[in-house]
C-alpha cells in the first residue's frame, strides 16, 4: 500500500476529506520550499502536490506561470526539486508528496533515472499534465515497478469510456479538473462538479480529488461534500507572490488560508 493510499484510506475511515495543497517548488526561492511544505502540513495538509517549474506550463493560468518564472529565475531544476523532497523527508516521513509538472524535464533527465531518484527521495506519486495514459507506455511500467502512483487528470468533457480507461492506468487518486480552462481562471459551479464527481464514482473505485477554482473555506467545504479531497493551488501561489518579501508573514498567510479550509472539511464529518 502506497503512502497516498494509506492516508486516503485512513481519512475515509474517519469520514474525513483530504486537503491537498499545491505550491511551485523554488517559489519564491528554492531555500524556502521545504519550510513551506512543513507549513502546509502544520496547517492541515494531508497530501502535498509539489509543482516542478517549467517554461511552458500549458495547463496553468498566469498565477502559476509567474511562479514557474520566479522559480526558474533561481535556476530551480527537476533534480533540485527531488532534493527538496528528500530534505522534507528528514522531518516528515508520513505526508505523501506528489510531483506535478510536465513531461520535458522528466524526459531530459531520463525516465528510469527520474523514477529511481524519485523513489530514493520519498516521492509517492507523479502527475504529468501533458502525458495521457495512451502515451505513458514507456513510463508507466517504470513507475509501477517502483510503487510510484501515476495520477491522471479527468475533465468535464471526459467520456465514460475514457474515465474507465484512465482509471485503469491510475493509482492513488484521480484528479478531476472542475472546469474547462486553466488554473485560476474561474469560480467553479459546485452543482455541476457534484453531478460529475458522483458519476465518476460510479465508474471508478479510486478516490476523486477536485482541483481548479477552490479559493476559500466555503468552496472547499462545498466540493468536499461530494469528493474525496480538495486540491488548492492558485490561491496559495498567489499568496506566496504577495508575501514573498517577508518569510514569516508568508507562512502566516498560508496558515490563514489553509486552516479554515481544514476546519471546514472536518466539520463535514461531524
Amino acid at each position: 500500500m502506497s503512502r497516498i493510499e494509506g492516508v486516503l484510506n485512513n481519512l475515509k475511515g474517519q469520514g474525513r476529506k483530504a486537503l491537498i495543497p499545491y505550491i511551485t517548488a523554488g517559489d519564491p526561492h528554492p531555500d524556502q520550499t521545504v519550510e513551506l511544505m512543513h507549513t502546509l502540513v502544520a496547517s492541515g495538509a494531508d497530501i502535498i502536490e509539489l509543482g516542478v517549474p517549467f517554461s511552458d506550463p500549458m495547463a496553468d493560468g498566469p498565477v502559476i506561470q509567474l511562479a514557474c518564472e520566479r522559480a526558474l529565475a533561481h535556476g530551480t531544476s527537476l533534480r533540485q526539486v527531488i532534493g527538496m523532497v528528500k530534505q522534507f523527508r528528514e522531518k516528515d516521513n508520513g505526508t505523501p508528496v506528489v510531483l506535478m509538472g510536465y513531461l520535458n524535464p522528466m524526459e531530459a533527465m531520463g525516465y528510469e533515472a527520474f523514477a529511481d531518484a524519485a523513489v530514493e527521495a520519498g516521492i509517492d506519486g507523479i502527475l504529468t499534465v501533458d502525458m495521457p495514459p495512451e502515451e505513458a507506455g514507456d513510463v508507466a511500467p517504470l513507475f509501477a515497478a517502483r510503487d510510484l502512483d501515476p495520477i491522471f487528470l479527468l475533465a468535464p468533457t471526459t467520456t465514460d469510456e475514457r474515465i474507465r480507461a484512465i482509471s485503469k492506468h491510475s493509482s492513488g487518486y484521480v484528479y478531476y479538473v472542475s472546469f474547462k480552462g486553466v488554473t485560476g481562471a474561474a469560480r467553479i459551479n459546485v452543482d455541476e462538479v457534484a453531478d460529475k464527481v458522483r458519476h465518476i464514482h460510479e465508474l471508478t473505485s479510486l478516490p476523486v480529488g477536485v482541483g481548479f477554482g477552490i479559493r476559500d473555506a466555503e468552496t472547499a467545504a462545498a466540493v468536499g461534500r461530494v469528493s474525496d479531497g480538495v486540491i488548492v493551488g492558485s490561491v496559495l501561489v498567489d499568496t506566496i507572490a504577495k508575501n514573498q518579501a517577508d518569510p514569516e508573514q508568508l507562512k502566516q498567510a498560508l496558515e490563514g488560508l489553509l486552516q479554515p479550509m481544514r476546519s471546514a472539511l472536518d466539520d463535514l464529518a461531524s
